[in-house]
């Protein structure tokens, strides 16, 4: 945010600050969040590089096509396990895991 608007609205009252102190989420918490995120970013643009669907994913991994969606907006409903299952049947490296978890 741009300096001169910042304090424009701080001078009536509003105050500045991140979506965790907002949420009042631990450093822990933001940091499973930035994880999963990442890994949904991944994993839909593993999915969609190779050309495969998200029912496709699905019948890959025994699952819906709804939970694959789930999977790519980072639902919390949606276990890490299911994901890195699902960005491994993609054939996702170790490498490219850990380069999506550290992102």
């Amino acid at each position: 945010m741009r300096a001169d608007k910042r304090k424009k609205l701080e001078a009536v009252g509003f105050t500045i600050g991140t979506s965790s102190e907002f949420l009042g989420l631990s450093s822990i918490e933001a940091e499973l969040i930035d994880i999963r995120l990442s890994l949904a970013r991944e994993l839909r643009a593993l999915r969609e590089a190779q050309n495969v669907t998200q029912a496709q994913l699905a019948d890959r991994i025994g699952s819906s096509q709804s939970r694959v969606a789930k999977m790519e907006a980072g639902d919390p409903s949606v276990s890490i396990d299911a994901m890195f299952k699902s960005l491994v049947s993609l054939g996702a490296s170790r490498k490219q895991l850990s380069k999506a978890i550290a992102a």
